[in-house]
């Protein structure tokens, strides 16, 4: 059989029935656009945490109170023989590659000024905390390199809390009342917006002894360790436990590494990716199931020509191929299909819903596409075999 034989036979096939071909081929198109579409809502969420997560760099790393699991079972802070202190946030410094450490507590309080309250994110924090966490100042200063122990009582606002209680107005040098503590105001931070759901803006920073005193404890929450970009992640994480080991006579920290949360998100939103992805293929076994039904009308009805192939000579290899070809050839239009359907409503959903990031990998579409390609000659080997195996006087005869 000549190649133009055969693809005047597979396409003339499909153009004699144009409402059947375009039914088949709509069921692969609308299970390749919903596996495009909820693959692109779950690779979207994925990229957008990972960004959200690594927006504070990716040489930093997170030192905790209490072991995560000691004996079999997890006991948190309750676990800790001593509580991790300002002073084991200092000692961290001398630790190998270490850069900068920021002592933390993390706590909500109502602030006031000028006659206006607000329940905002409180953050004890160090001096250092802008170069830990990447963020900066827009107005004014940070805190400054006092006594740890005995700092004076500044405070520096998140953006939003400066517009809810100031407005337009600077607020530098203000009195702000913080969970019934005075507090002079130094500094504005520069919009941060939203991380994993904490709105960064609607914050206040103090100091951190000052924190502890107002949320009347002695454990800090955690100690942001940030070491040298090039330096071995074992070999830092090795040294603080040692520093931390000949402190507290235990181990009673918890270490967590970017990696380590990198690691723990990559699976968590690869699962999450893959089940969107698999509703969205029941739709695509939907379509297959289509293309089985069309194709096996299809043999029925062409029995006759069938058997007049064969009877001019047409192997059972030729017939074979044919009608895996229609199947093959009704799937590619309705997969390419889909992935404009499914491309172009990701594309609008992410217009119309800008809060919902929405991504399309290149790749995937180009494995969608064999995907339907594929569940079109799975579809088609039945019809197809049954097919091939007429007799050419049997079949003549069918007619």
């Amino acid at each position: 059989m000549l190649l133009r034989d055969f693809v005047r036979l597979t396409t003339g096939s499909l153009r004699s029935h144009p409402m059947r071909s375009f039914l088949a081929a709509l069921g692969i198109a609308v299970g390749i656009a919903a596996v495009i579409l909820l693959t692109s809502i779950g690779e979207g969420i994925h990229q957008f945490v990972l960004a959200e997560f690594t927006q504070f760099g990716t040489n930093l790393m997170i030192v905790g109170p209490g072991r995560v699991i000691t004996a079999g079972t997890p006991i948190g802070v309750f676990g800790t023989v001593r509580p991790l202190t300002i002073e084991d946030a200092e000692a961290l410094r001398r630790g190998p590659y270490v850069q900068v450490t920021n002592p933390t507590v993390e706590g909500n309080a109502e602030i006031a000024a000028g006659g206006k309250r607000r329940r905002v994110t409180l953050f004890g924090v160090g001096p250092d905390m802008p170069r830990a966490l990447h963020v900066s100042v827009r107005m004014g200063s940070f805190l400054p390199y006092d006594d740890p122990r005995t700092a004076r009582p500044l405070a520096v606002l998140g953006s939003k809390a400066k517009v809810e209680l100031f407005g337009a107005a600077n607020p530098l040098g203000s009195r702000i009342e913080v969970g019934g503590s005075r507090f002079r105001i130094v500094g504005v931070m520069e919009s941060k917006g939203q991380v994993v759901g904490i709105d960064l803006d609607d914050t206040i920073f103090i100091p951190v002894a000052r924190a502890q005193e107002l949320f009347n404890r002695d454990s800090l929450t955690g100690i942001h360790v940030v070491y040298e970009p090039d330096a071995p992640v074992d070999k830092v994480v090795d040294g603080i436990q040692r520093i931390l080991l000949a402190r507290h006579g235990r181990e009673d920290v918890t270490i967590i590494t970017q990696q380590k949360m990198r690691d723990v998100l990559n699976s968590v939103l690869g699962v999450l990716t893959f089940a969107v992805g698999a509703l969205g293929g029941i739709s695509l076994l939907v379509g297959g199931v289509g293309i089985l039904t069309i194709m096996t009308i299809a043999v029925s009805e062409r029995t006759a020509e069938i058997g007049l192939l064969r009877a001019l000579g047409a192997k059972q290899e030729q017939i074979l191929v044919l009608f895996l070809g229609e199947a093959a050839l009704l799937a590619a239009v309705g997969g390419a299909a889909g992935l404009a359907l499914g491309v172009g409503l990701a594309q609008l959903l992410s217009l119309t819903v800008a809060a919902l990031p929405v991504s399309t990998p290149w790749w995937f579409a180009l494995l969608a596409e064999g995907i339907a390609v594929s569940v079109g000659l799975a579809a088609g080997v039945l019809p197809a075999r049954r097919a091939a195996r007429l007799e050419p006087v049997d079949a003549l005869r069918a007619e």
